[in-house]
């Protein structure tokens, strides 16, 4: 016989999205109990793995001083504004239109007050210099990408930081329970089955909000919806996004919303043996310069473009990219030159899947491809270079390279020794398919009608993101909708 518990709102997942739900329902009073999967030293879903960067509008520097941790460099600091349209602009362009309009105005709108709410709650933010900016040759920094603020301690940080909160509020998270079923009554959803480590336990509660994340932790089911191959992709995150939740809220009748048949996934390390699911290094496994060189298969060949478009907008789809490749590995390659501006956290962490050699042909034959093919591959593409161009990696430069597939901006020629090939592979970070939703987070069925009782919020939520997204909007969005929902509940 489960145990019972009794309580007004239940939350399912303890990440980004649903401590900021927590926090919305304390705030109005309401007795609130988290379910977490993971046990205390595996907790915060996929939030904890990452960089904590969350994309909001601003008007530049002197918009976001009063709730940023200082810093002593915001003196030669320049921050561009982030407006609404260029906000609506980048996710229009990146899921080729497909986001939801009236999901995409609430997100935009709400952004960046629910960063200032967050930070009011004890939630800490800082400028990400390491990540969204360069040192200029005069020793300023510029921001680019439209993604500038993130969490102190990044998702780690994040996650302790809604803990504390949370626990300092009287919220009752119960570590180890995984959300199994939903409990109905008729039509309404009155609760949640969970095991945990006594054995099963029964949530009743006037509300449920759903913040369980997707299936990319389910090898079987990332073969069913994003295809063959993608069983292989390495998972980034937790262990715990199987998909659990989205199945419960599928049999009683909710509604498929967004693109169950694609994701987030990046160049994330081949090689090191513990890359998947790596509490210690979390982030640093990705290889995110990779727009500063070239990216070669395993035959040699370039098969996209690293300069199409700045990081925060074409990370989260050249992963796919990668999978589709010979074995799914492909190799990041710089020189001598380029070394330096290469991201400390991620190119100089411990095991680093790396070879470096003088020339190209002994790099070649380091990571198994034929130096013949590869040195083909860097002497076409130095030679294609316009070099008229001044080399600038704070703006979209139109230094080209035009061979085939080109390179649109930041080609940096490959010609000074020693040389460097980082391997990787494809790493699975989110699916962007989840249920429907309103724009308030309440669940809809297929035909559109409220499910009373229920809400959802985080990577759950289907709409916002198809074949891409822009760097920072998927922990925006939690916050934004996960308030939504707390504050209904």
């Amino acid at each position: 016989m489960s145990q019972l518990i009794e309580t007004e709102v239940v939350v399912v997942g303890g990440g980004n999205a649903g401590f900021t739900a927590v926090h919305a329902a304390m705030e109005r009073g309401r007795k609130v109990v988290l379910l977490e999967a993971g046990e205390a030293d595996m907790a915060g879903g996929n939030s904890f793995y990452t960089a904590g960067a969350t994309r909001i509008t601003h008007n530049g520097l002197d918009d976001l001083r009063d709730w940023l941790e200082e810093d002593d460099r915001w003196g030669t600091t320049v921050v561009p504004p982030y407006t609404a349209d260029e906000y609506r602009s980048d996710l229009e362009k990146v899921t080729e239109g497909r986001n939801d309009p009236d999901l995409t105005d609430v997100l935009i709108a709400e952004v960046t007050d629910t960063l200032k709410w967050l930070h009011s709650k004890g939630l800490k933010y800082r400028l990400m210099y390491e990540r969204q900016a360069y040192e200029r040759p005069d020793g300023s920094y510029l921001f680019w990408g439209g993604l500038h603020v993130g969490n102190v301690g990044g998702g780690e940080g994040m996650i302790a930081d809604h803990t504390r909160v949370a626990l300092d509020a009287g919220v009752d998270i119960r570590y180890g329970h995984r959300g199994t079923e939903l409990v109905t009554e008729g039509n309404r959803v009155v609760g949640v089955k969970a095991t945990g480590p006594d054995g099963d336990v029964e949530v009743r509660a006037e509300s449920v909000i759903l913040t369980a994340g997707g299936f990319e932790s389910n090898a079987n089911l990332r073969k069913e919806y994003l295809g063959e191959g993608w069983e292989n992709a390495k998972v980034r995150g937790t262990p715990y996004n199987q998909g659990d939740m989205l199945r419960a809220g599928l049999q009683i009748g909710a509604g498929r919303g967004g693109d169950w048949n694609s994701c987030h996934s990046v160049q994330w390390d081949a090689f090191t043996a513990t890359n998947e699911s790596n509490r210690e290094l979390t982030n640093r496994l990705t290889r995110q310069s990779y727009p500063l060189g070239i990216i070669v298969n395993n035959e040699g060949r370039r098969f996209l473009d690293e300069g199409a478009d700045f990081r925060n907008y074409t990370y989260a789809k050249y992963g796919r990219e990668i999978l589709r490749q010979p074995d799914s590995v492909a190799y990041q390659i710089f020189d001598a030159e380029l070394r330096p501006q290469l991201r400390t956290e991620e190119y100089d962490m411990p095991g680093i899947s790396v070879q470096q050699a003088d020339t190209i042909e002994e790099l070649a034959q380091k990571i198994g491809v034929d130096p013949a093919a590869l040195a083909t591959t860097v002497l076409e593409f130095n030679d294609s270079i316009d070099r008229a161009k001044t080399f600038d990696p704070t703006v979209k430069d139109g230094r080209r390279a035009d061979t085939v597939p080109p390179k649109s901006n930041w080609a940096a020629p490959i010609e000074t020794g020693p040389f460097y090939a980082y391997g990787v592979t494809c790493g699975i970070t989110f699916t962007f398919g989840g249920l429907k939703s309103d724009t308030q987070g309440h669940v809809l069925d297929e035909s559109g009608e409220t499910i009373p009782g229920l809400f959802v919020a985080g990577e759950m939520l289907g709409g916002l993101f198809s074949n891409n997204y822009p760097g920072g909007s998927g922990l925006a969005a939690g916050c934004v909708f996960g308030r939504r929902a707390g504050s209904l509940a």
